[in-house]
């Protein structure tokens, strides 16, 4: 049977692979799920395997921190060794993480066709690493799988062929819909002592949390919601050290976390009145859930989110300003939802793989 080989490494990766590893089991697809280990700490990965009944993987690379040279360079050396060991009819990269640009080039220099999914989402910012591998990975795929309809228009002004490009929705709302039964929202406002009304605040872009002159604002702006709002952080390894330095704790209605699990993540966001964020993800996650999001960021590869979502942009001296007026928002207030974003994205894409394969048997 033609293999089809699924790269994963963190933990964005893993509610997106989920709905188009079972919707190609269902088609009796043979597979294989690698697991790079970019993300390694049991919240950051092994608990979505456990939470989302994702397989075991079939391999875990192990390969950890690093700059990205290293990590990319251990992801590539290891992904080459495997990919010949188990020859691949087609290798599916998920997202703009190391592990995916690691993945496609390995791929694309073994003569091994590939699958991106969430293809063609641009931020225009080449300061961005993200940005780098999401526009490496889309010039050298064969099927390129987008979640929203600017992205088609990016890849087609990039050269990308037309019949390459398939609009399927977005897998990851495909999990969060799955999932809305499990959301715990009164076991989660009871675990962690949650108040009536509370923001949930994500940080780990490095201009938000490397730069000493930029966390100090990003401080301040955040102790400035938090006297509108206590802040609950799930905090990610990086960035932390640099936070705490600039004295994030010292004001009483911030409240710092160890990351959570997927459900735990979303049952807080759904409760919440406010999520100050600068994830890709999370943009998505709360436009479905009808969260008002802040983005703390000058630009952003998801601007469906902002134009049928309840996402906005903001700049940190804008940010007090900004959760003011979401805090007072109608929280029963209608919100649009983007096309496709159904549930029903993995099933697209099994529709699409699955004769594509079959054509090139």
């Amino acid at each position: 049977m033609q293999l089809v080989v699924h790269v994963t490494g963190a933990r964005p990766n893993f509610p997106k692979v989920g709905p188009v590893w079972r919707a190609l089991a269902a088609r009796g697809v043979d597979q294989r799920l690698i697991h790079t280990g970019q993300h390694y700490d049991d919240r950051m990965s092994e608990i979505f395997f456990r939470q989302l009944d994702l397989p075991r993987p079939d391999a875990n690379l192990g390969v950890g921190s690093g700059s990205h040279a290293v990590q990319t360079a251990h992801i590539m050396i290891a992904l080459e060794e495997e990919f010949l060991a188990h020859p691949p009819a087609l290798v599916m990269v998920y997202g703009d993480i190391n592990s995916t640009v690691a993945a496609a080039l390995v791929a694309a220099k073994l003569h091994i066709p590939m699958a991106h999914v969430e293809a063609g989402l641009r931020s225009f910012d080449m300061t961005m690493p993200e940005e780098i591998n999401r526009r490496v990975t889309d010039q050298l795929c064969d099927l390129l799988f987008v979640t929203s309809p600017e992205a088609i228009d990016h890849l087609t002004r990039e050269g990308m062929p037309t019949d390459a490009i398939h609009f399927v929705g977005n897998p990851m709302i495909d999990t969060l819909l799955a999932n809305l039964d499990r959301l715990d929202t009164a076991g989660v406002r009871a675990e962690f002592d949650l108040p009536d009304r509370y923001a949930v605040a994500t940080l780990h872009r490095p201009a938000n949390v490397d730069s000493p002159d930029a966390v100090r604002a990003l401080v301040e702006a955040l102790h400035g919601v938090a006297d509108l709002a206590p802040i609950y952080i799930p905090l990610h390894p990086r960035g932390r050290a640099n936070l705490v330095a600039a004295g994030i704790e010292a004001h009483p209605g911030i409240h710092l976390m160890d990351p959570l699990g997927y459900l735990e993540f979303i049952a807080m966001v759904r409760g919440s009145a406010l999520v100050l964020t600068d994830s890709g993800g999370v943009q998505e996650e709360t436009t479905i859930l009808g969260v008002p999001c802040l983005t703390m960021r000058p630009n952003t590869e998801r601007p469906i989110t902002i134009t049928q979502g309840t996402n906005r942009l903001v700049q940190v001296e804008d940010l007090v300003a900004e959760a003011r007026i979401a805090l007072a928002r109608d929280p029963n207030a209608p919100h649009a939802t983007p096309p496709l974003w159904d549930g029903h994205a993995g099933e697209r894409i099994a529709d699409i793989v699955v004769p594509w394969l079959a054509a090139r048997r």
